[in-house]
């Protein structure tokens, strides 16, 4: 019996290693995926201030994994009825097989955006985030404008706000969303903190402003206002893998696409057994992985073969909390209460130490925390 996990973002990630656990030894696991290392998305826009963290979060996969087989490859096509996965460096065939390919920055098809901004999806992007801010700030009147103002946006402008602050560059730092409110589809109280926050940053934040185009010099608002940048980051939406055509199908509490092939995390719009909606976030992913994990050691009658009608646990989203960065303030929700503060930059750290703790060494984990903890003038002292 052969299990195909395609992904290893935090739901193919964890859904390996719980496999690994789970499953009989006679059980082969393959883990695709176009890099060789796991990376801690979450924390990425931490890379546009502090460069040095990307080795922090930036996790191999051989390292955090005792049997299962990794095959760097991009997955270029998934034939669910021959049960096979075209691969940028070959084919290969499964018995059971999980998609977890995350997703990817959506344009829209909007005119311009794509060719004059940087998404965030991997270290390369924060890097040139950075570089690009760098040399914005040596010029006169440096504007930045971050195009999208859910978690990443919010992240993305307030590290920007404090890498101005430190390099001592009198910036425009702007975030544009197109709803009434930053932080969509979160409670009233959590949008009005992380709305403050910004503001406290010195972020310009200008809500019911949506992008209609972009060119070399100015974002182009359905308004018809114009807003002139010198760097433009775009965080505005995501949509499903080149592999899915684009699409992020939809899945119910099951996380079935069919009997033998499971999709789940920010690939899928997944439905929980409650009929709400579950949210494309980190800790949505990770929960997802443990359902499955769950259903395909039930469908592995005994590591030879697949019991199809086996019932399988229904996926329910309760989230903990949310916390957001802005700068080296931050913002969080914990059942209905919002925190700010001290009180937030903790549940923050303790969020992200957490899990590199669990899927790195002890010494990066500590050294993140270190990072994330001490202030950075303390840290140069050392």
């Amino acid at each position: 019996m052969h299990v195909v996990v395609l992904g290893a973002g935090y739901a193919g990630l964890t859904l390996t290693r719980l496999l690994e656990e789970d499953l009989p030894e006679t059980v082969d696991i393959t883990l695709v995926d176009r890099s060789p290392d796991h990376l801690v998305q979450h924390e990425l826009h931490r890379v546009i201030r502090r460069p040095e963290l990307a080795a922090a979060i930036t996790v191999p996969l051989p390292e955090v994994l005792e049997r299962a087989a990794v095959r760097v490859a991009r997955v270029e096509e998934i034939d669910r009825d021959e049960r096979v996965v075209s691969l940028s460096t070959g084919a290969l065939s499964y018995d059971a097989a999980a998609i977890c390919l995350g997703a990817r920055t959506a344009y829209y098809g909007l005119e311009g955006v794509r060719e004059h901004s940087t998404p965030l999806k991997r270290l390369s992007h924060a890097n040139r985030i950075r570089s690009g801010a760098l040399e914005t700030f040596r010029g006169d009147d440096p504007r930045l404008v971050v195009g999208g103002a859910g978690l990443s946006g919010v992240q993305v402008a307030g590290e920007l706000a404090a890498l101005a602050r430190e390099e001592r560059a009198d910036a425009t730092i702007t975030v544009l969303e197109q709803c009434e409110h930053v932080a969509p589809g979160f409670s009233d109280p959590f949008q009005r903190a992380v709305r403050t926050a910004l503001e406290e940053q010195g972020v310009e934040v200008r809500t019911d402003a949506a992008v209609r185009r972009a060119d070399e010099t100015h974002v182009h608002l359905e308004s018809g206002d114009r807003v002139l940048y010198d760097r433009f980051v775009w965080t505005g939406g995501i949509r499903g893998a080149d592999a899915l055509e684009g699409e992020r199908p939809t899945v119910r509490s099951d996380l079935r696409l069919d009997d033998r092939t499971f999709a789940l995390g920010d690939a899928v719009r997944a439905v929980g057994a409650d009929g709400e909606p579950v949210p494309a976030s980190a800790q949505a992913a990770v929960r997802e992985a443990r359902t499955v994990a769950e259903s395909i050691t039930t469908l592995a009658t005994d590591g030879d073969g697949i019991e199809v009608d086996a019932a399988l646990e229904a996926f329910t989203f309760e989230s903990p909390g949310w916390v957001v960065s802005v700068g080296d303030d931050a913002v969080a929700t914990v059942g209905d209460r919002v925190l700010t503060g001290r009180a937030a930059n903790g549940l923050k750290t303790t969020v992200g130490l957490g899990y590199l703790s669990a899927v790195s060494d002890a010494e990066t984990a500590a050294g993140f925390a270190y990072r994330d903890l001490v202030p950075e003038r303390f840290q140069r002292d050392r």
